[in-house]
């Protein structure tokens, strides 16, 4: 038997990709120095097709049909490139090799229900089409058509989809974008983060052709804001999510620093800041959250800084370099920053209420395992105080005084106490807005008010993982889907919310992850040994397993997010056989309850 793995593309999408229904790209709006100016940027896709060149294909036997048992995936060499072969439920599939989001190997992810998940953050993709299901990032896979001939095993693929192992899916432009009153739109986004991206990009890809504007406080366009804490050297353009090219080419407007100041539900109105005013037809609000600040003296001076920009982050490792930190608040944002500080600082010093990092989300005993490797990495902890004062010599920031007494030489002070949602401008909007300050949406992402929808960290929801129970979950991925669901019921497709929240963090070369809603656990069982930072730990509440979290033990996390996301329920008492038949054994059949 031959496999042949060919890849192909539909005429009919062929012909979406060469038709331009406006004939010009649409005009990027920024603002600058207080003024609305239009960039008309020369069109061209930002992928050619790959298909129509002929020398651009190349083809390669790869390995014999019974090599591949069903479930099996395996990455196969074409020598420009790697693709990866599925097999499940007797057919074959090819599909890209790497997920597109971080470039993470997905063989060695989860095959489960017709979709593989990514080993590292938990981003699925479609076996058979290759489009992505679940996030983070933006992107599907190429899929490679594959034929299956007497005893040989071949692909033909493109060079080009092989280099770059990743595809954006077809997408609307704006019919006469010409036409259109500046001061009105179809749909209005407010905030450029993950949510409104994918937003704007599903309703493009669901073949909405109206105007669509984004408008954001920030002066860039949407950017990887997880990268602020992780990598924060990075330039603006490096974290870009979509290059401006992508804006025009698919008719999607950004209004940079302008901020919304109120909205007017009744007139479909969104008063802008400055005055400006847009009429909308649609809206999604995804505001995020905005930083808290300390409360002590000082608080205001120079050198002190919540990490909320690529401007902010460039500025702190500069100021850093060989000088004294003090990070407030031993949050996901603090404890990244001091990873990322703690060989180009002086001194790396934390200041946390709590007695140990972590606790109420990955509970004591996994986070005294962290607080001992950040100190084993020459990170101060100052515990159970708070700080009092920040004191300055000649207008910069010298010392910070803690209320337990102690006195800590300081440059630089990185703030990370926690956030509250940037939904201030709505409270006399007729928007529902909880106590504090959530907006409150249905499993559409719908609010109360009809036309208006919201997404992101400045939300709750019903989360099906926890029966329904009204969650804020403020994460990357999650702020992905929201937006996906909120796109496709503002085209009425009456799609529910229903997934697996998943999240990470990434310090000294080690990654933490996490899924599943672990709010209020009751108990932790753990599994491996966490001195040697190789463990994994369920988190479970009234005998159920609500979240899982892992270090040096992949993909058990996704593979645990795959048995919620199928709606299965994992007890206590289950724990010791989910970790030996999913990580020892590469068994999966207990997903799907076909095994024992």
């Amino acid at each position: 038997v031959e496999v042949k793995i060919e890849v192909v593309i539909p005429e009919k999408e062929r012909s979406k990709e060469e038709m331009s229904p406006n004939g010009k790209a649409s005009p990027l709006i920024y603002k600058v120095n207080g003024t609305a100016r239009h960039y008309h940027l020369e069109e061209h896709p930002i992928a050619s097709n790959p298909y129509h060149n002929p020398k651009d294909v190349v083809e390669a036997s790869v390995c014999h049909v019974k090599d591949l048992e069903n479930g099996q995936m395996r990455e196969v060499d074409l020598g420009c490139g790697k693709a990866l072969l599925i097999k499940e439920s007797g057919e074959f599939h090819a599909v890209g090799h790497k997920c597109p989001h971080y470039g993470a190997p997905l063989v060695k992810g989860v095959l489960s229900r017709g979709r593989v998940r990514c080993p590292w953050h938990g981003a699925c993709f479609n076996i058979g089409t290759g489009d992505i299901e679940d996030f983070p990032g933006l992107d599907s896979l190429p899929r490679f058509q594959v034929k299956i001939e007497k005893e040989k095993v071949y692909i033909r693929a493109s060079k080009q989809a092989l280099q770059t192992q990743r595809r954006t899916k077809m997408m609307a432009k704006c019919i006469s974008l010409s036409n259109y009153n500046l001061s009105s739109t179809n749909v209005l986004i407010i905030g450029a983060g993950a949510a409104g991206l994918v937003c704007a990009e599903t309703l493009r890809q669901e073949g909405f052709s109206d105007r669509i504007v984004m408008c954001t406080m920030d002066r860039h366009l949407p950017y990887d804001r997880p990268k602020l804490s992780k990598s924060m050297d990075s330039h603006p353009e490096q974290i870009a999510l979509r290059p401006k090219e992508f804006f025009c080419t698919y008719d999607i407007e950004v209004l940079t620093e302008m901020q919304v100041a109120a909205v007017d539900i009744k007139s479909k109105i969104a008063v802008f800041k400055d005055g400006f005013k847009m009429e909308y037809n649609k809206l999604l609000i995804a505001t995020g959250n905005t930083p808290k600040t300390l409360s002590c003296k000082g608080k205001e001076m120079e050198n002190v800084f919540n990490i909320r920009t690529p401007e902010d982050a460039n500025r702190v490792v500069k100021l850093a370099t060989s000088k004294n930190v003090v990070i407030v608040g031993a949050s996901f944002l603090g404890m990244e920053v001091a990873a990322y500080l703690a060989e180009r600082a002086h001194s790396v010093s934390l200041v946390e209420l709590e007695h140990v990092p972590f606790k109420k989300f990955f509970g004591e005993r996994v986070g005294r395992a962290i607080m001992k490797m950040f100190e084993n990495n020459r990170i101060k902890f100052y515990m159970q105080t708070e700080v009092s004062e920040l004191r300055e010599q000649e207008g910069k920031l010298k010392e910070v005084v803690l209320k337990s007494g102690k006195v800590l030489r300081a440059d630089v002070c990185v703030v990370g106490v926690g956030a509250v949602p940037a939904t201030g401008f709505l409270k006399q909007s007729g928007i529902n807005i909880d106590s504090k300050g959530f907006i409150v949406v249905n499993k559409m992402m719908q609010t109360n008010i009809p036309g208006v929808f919201a997404a992101g960290d400045a939300v709750t929801f019903p989360l099906a993982l926890r029966n329904n129970k009204k969650v804020n979950v403020p994460h990357w991925q999650m702020a992905h889907m929201h937006g996906r669901i909120a796109a496709l019921n503002m085209l009425a497709h009456g799609t529910e919310i229903s997934t697996v929240p998943y999240l990470w963090t990434a310090v000294f070369g080690k990654s933490i992850r996490y899924a599943g809603h672990g709010e209020g656990f009751d108990d932790v069982v753990i599994q491996g040994d966490l001195d040697e930072l190789k463990f994994v730990a369920f988190y479970t509440k009234s005998d159920e397993v609500v979240a899982v979290a892992s270090m040096n033990y992949d993909p058990i996390v996704s593979k645990v997010a795959e048995v919620l996301a199928a709606g299965r329920t994992i007890r206590k008492r289950d724990v010791d056989v989910v970790v030996f038949l999913s990580f020892r054994t590469g068994d999966m059949s207990w997903l799907t309850g076909k095994g024992s």
